[in-house]
């Protein structure tokens, strides 16, 4: 469910034209509705409610200070996954007790900074980490909580650049490993174990992967709580999918709760979710214009403002978005050849769609990619020195700037 919907042919976000937006901020642009942020986080909690679980938006996603201090107001925790992130949560009005701490590069100075802030935990990835924060949270005179990631071996179908949850990569510890640690945390006397934490995937389109790698947490937990080890709780990372295509047909986050939560229940667990994309995925299109129809022997080519700088998505997973034309003109047919809708970057790679049949384009048509609210503008560069776009938030019949856009000048602030 999201609120960008064609009302007289046109796209509105909520109930703001976005073609005003366009006229008003210029493209490329992002657009973001706050309401189906607010309302998918809503969604979630009331999915998992039954085990009153501690849900950290997975701010990787996308880390706009406005979309962090709307999910703060309404009781998020963070999920972060660099010392950076902290420092955006801490600015958006977060506090440390809302932040669980992943990654598996941990540096001293994200260390000393996490401990400063009391953050809720650390999600630990190996045994030289343990050891780190071990002599830092020493050398701070602190007691630092932490998780151990594991990997519990599951292939969660998804693309192989978001699996993170099998054997060949390069996150967290497999369960001989993990209980090892957990059996040995009294070696560490600055240190308190929390739990467990795992993650599997993102894009995830099937409950069953999640259920496996939960039965396996499970098994491990029950072990080591026989061998008197405490473990108070779980968490269970994200990757619930979201619909990029009319073919995608992931569960409800209703469908992967059913499965979940009967499996968590009456445990003596203290739950915690790392959703992102499923909260922000859907909230956002990325608006541009065409600039030049162009036809080869060989193909249709629309030429649009926005690059593989502002939405590297289709070049590095080959994901799909929906594209659509802003204004629909009454009548019109799609495009009997099909079109690669391609922005100015100097790379072949630069595409946001491939073999699109589009009606009617034409230079100067403002063209919406759906889906873009998710690792859009959080995953942008300044490729071909291109200035970032601005950002734009939604809330009925008001809008904001929660970003704007680069200049030139800031292109070479710092050199």
């Amino acid at each position: 469910m999201d609120y960008f919907k064609y009302s007289g042919n046109e796209l509105f976000c909520e109930e703001v034209p976005v073609r005003d937006l366009a006229g008003k901020f210029g493209t490329p642009l992002y657009v973001y509705s706050k309401r189906t942020v607010l309302e998918h986080f809503e969604k979630t909690k009331k999915a998992f409610a039954p085990l009153d679980p501690l849900v950290c938006f997975s701010v990787k996603a996308n880390s706009s200070l406005a979309i962090l201090k709307a999910l703060k107001a309404a009781g998020s925790g963070f999920d972060a996954v660099s010392g950076g992130e902290i420092f955006r949560i801490l600015k958006a009005g977060g506090e440390g007790n809302d932040i669980v701490f992943a990654g598996v590069g941990k540096t001293e100075q994200e260390i000393r900074a996490a401990l400063s802030a009391r953050i809720r935990m650390f999600n630990v990835e190996s045994g030289a980490e343990l050891a780190r924060i071990d002599g830092i949270a020493g050398s701070m005179g602190a007691k630092a909580p932490v998780a151990i990631r594991v990997n519990p071996d599951v292939d969660p179908h998804t693309h192989r650049y978001i699996t993170t949850g099998k054997r060949e990569n390069k996150f967290g510890l497999d369960v001989v490993a993990a209980s090892a640690m957990a059996r040995g945390m009294g070696d560490f006397s600055n240190l308190r174990l929390m739990g467990f934490h795992m993650h599997i995937g993102s894009q995830i389109t099937r409950v069953e992967p999640f259920v496996r790698s939960i039965e396996k947490m499970l098994a491990l937990i029950a072990d080591l709580r026989a061998a008197g080890v405490s473990v108070e709780w779980l968490n269970i990372g994200g990757g619930f999918g979201i619909i990029y295509t009319d073919k995608d047909k992931p569960p409800a986050i209703d469908d992967y709760a059913k499965a979940i939560v009967p499996l968590l229940k009456n445990r003596g667990l203290r739950l915690a979710l790392e959703p992102g994309r499923f909260i922000v995925g859907n909230a956002g299109i990325l608006l541009t214009r065409v600039q030049y129809v162009k036809e080869t022997a060989e193909k249709l080519f629309i030429v649009v403002d926005a690059a593989m700088n502002d939405l590297i998505r289709p070049s590095l997973y080959e994901a799909y978005h929906r594209i659509e034309k802003v204004e629909i003109v009454e009548g019109e047919e799609p495009g009997s050849i099909p079109a690669d809708i391609v922005g100015p970057i100097c790379e072949s790679g630069d595409f946001l769609g491939k073999d699109r049949y589009l009606p009617g384009i034409r230079g100067g048509d403002l063209l919406a990619v759906f889906g873009a609210g998710a690792y859009g503008f959080s995953m942008s560069s300044n490729y071909n020195s291109r200035p970032r776009p601005a950002e734009i938030v939604v809330d009925g019949s008001a809008f904001s700037v929660a970003r704007k856009r680069e200049t030139y000048e800031d292109l070479v602030r710092g050199e």
